[in-house]
């Protein structure tokens, strides 16, 4: 077994002083432990590190596809310049959220699979993180009548599944952001172009 690159004893002390003073900062009612990690499917992900949370917010934490425990996890990753390719050596957690996701993603990689093989048709999930996209990737790749390709851009990459002999369809565009002009009123218009509608210029 080959030494882990991040322990507990050099990595923990660096995590609590970035994650300490910005939870208390944010107002989060939250604790957090680090431990040794492990994974009961560590063929999937395998973390050296676990930071596990606990508090009264901890729901917070799960909300939106657990969009805040993995923002959290981001940031603090980007605090402490660890590469990119080993982020998957440290791993966020509340209530075991990782492990039941990656039952979830495996069942939805299982039944897409299922479609794609019925109707001959591709089947594009809906965006997902790179560790999620390589969890429906892993689960497929024992299947030989089919594929599946990361595609898309970003924030909005996503997992496809064809037919194994079908190409490849062309990547779909983002969708344009949100954007809103701060002059305006809602309803679109700024008042000089309702006042054009009303009989031209004042």
């Amino acid at each position: 077994m080959s030494e882990a690159k991040y322990t507990v004893s050099a990595i923990g002390p660096r995590i609590e002083v970035f994650l300490k003073p910005l939870l208390h900062e944010a107002g989060f009612k939250l604790k957090f432990e680090i431990a040794e990690g492990g994974s009961p499917h560590p063929e999937f992900e395998n973390p050296e590190v676990v930071v596990k949370f606990t508090g009264a917010d901890q729901d917070l934490l799960l909300s939106n596809k657990a969009e805040l425990l993995l923002a959290l996890e981001h940031v603090t990753m980007e605090a402490l310049d660890i590469a990119s390719e080993d982020h998957s050596r440290i791993a966020f957690d509340v209530q075991d959220y990782r492990m039941l996701r990656i039952e979830e993603l495996r069942m939805s990689a299982a039944a897409a699979a299922e479609k794609v093989k019925r109707t001959g048709a591709p089947f594009r999930f809906n965006p997902m993180n790179s560790r999620e996209r390589r969890v429906i990737h892993l689960a497929l790749r024992a299947e030989t009548t089919l594929r599946s390709e990361s595609s898309g851009f970003g924030g909005h990459r996503q997992v496809v599944i064809y037919p194994a002999g079908m190409a490849s369809l062309p990547d779909e565009p983002p969708p344009p952001p949100a954007y809103r002009d701060s002059r305006r009123p809602p309803g679109g218009r700024d008042r000089g172009a309702r006042m054009q509608g009303r009989g031209g210029r004042r």
